[in-house]
């Protein structure tokens, strides 16, 4: 999963829990789906982040990293954004 919420909820001590959009191994064709590359995730295989089930997630799930974790690029952080906004049925070009 994409933790997608700001650090400032994420790091909050009053704060319950994060946002994620969940990654698959399925490959699909979907607008609402971004693909990740391979070690991109740390994930072994390519995946997709669906932008179309966001949820929240508690944070006492979520037991301690083994490994580094990584931060995706800005660039890819907008298009699962993007990816979010249109699973909600939302086009692009009615956010302007």
């Amino acid at each position: 999963m994409v933790i997608v919420s700001p650090d400032g909820r994420n790091l909050h001590s009053r704060a319950n829990t994060v946002l994620a959009v969940p990654l698959s191994t399925t490959l699909t064709i979907n607008p609402s789906h971004i693909v990740l590359e391979r070690g991109e995730t740390g994930l072994r295989e390519t995946c997709e982040a669906q932008g179309e089930n966001i949820t929240v997630v508690p944070k006492v799930a979520f037991i301690p990293a083994r490994t580094a974790l990584r931060t995706l690029s800005a660039s890819t952080v907008r298009q699962i954004a993007s990816a979010v906004v249109r699973g909600m049925g939302v086009l692009p070009e009615e956010l302007r």
